[in-house]
């Protein structure tokens, strides 16, 4: 039986998950979801994400969509595209989480099964990158957490079809 697939993110209320290349946020919370969440599975991302966040790879079994022949780091699985990357990740060990960009999460979204979404709420201008709207395919919540620091308020949701 194939393993489930998860997308996992953090967008704007406005869909924008980066600027510039970067996140427009730091998150202590968020970080330490993703960290927590994703521990021990296979994380499929692009290239570019790949390229900002190297330490996603820390205790992951990580995969990226590339066609740029740069040498990867050891241990990181190169694939040429998301249907190639999910096929690796079955055979890798956990659940299987895509991580952005943006490209994976379009391709993504209309064949996974569970959204793990941190819903910033806020509309942040100058976003260059965005999340797709989740809302047609993802529109059962099965857990919520409201939360907020000193910057920010947002919420922890899990999404099923």
């Amino acid at each position: 039986m194939p393993k489930p697939i998860n997308l996992i993110v953090a967008c704007s209320e406005n869909r924008v998950i980066g600027i510039g290349g970067g996140m427009p946020w730091s998150i202590p919370e968020d970080t330490a979801f993703f960290q927590a969440q994703t521990r021990g599975h296979t994380v499929i991302m692009g290239s570019h994400c790949f390229t900002e966040w190297p330490s996603a790879a820390e205790g992951r079994d990580v995969i990226i969509i590339t066609h740029d022949p740069r040498t990867l780091p050891p241990g990181i699985h190169r694939v040429s595209s998301l249907h190639e990357a999910i096929a690796r990740a079955q055979t890798l060990r956990g659940e299987i989480y895509l991580c952005g960009g943006q490209r994976v999460y379009e391709e993504g979204l209309v064949i996974g099964d569970r959204l793990y979404l941190t819903l910033v709420h806020a509309k942040i201008e100058g976003g260059d990158t965005f999340f797709p709207d989740w809302r047609a395919h993802f529109a059962r919540e099965i857990e919520r957490k409201d939360t907020h620091d000193d910057h920010w308020r947002y919420s922890f949701l899990t999404l099923v079809r």
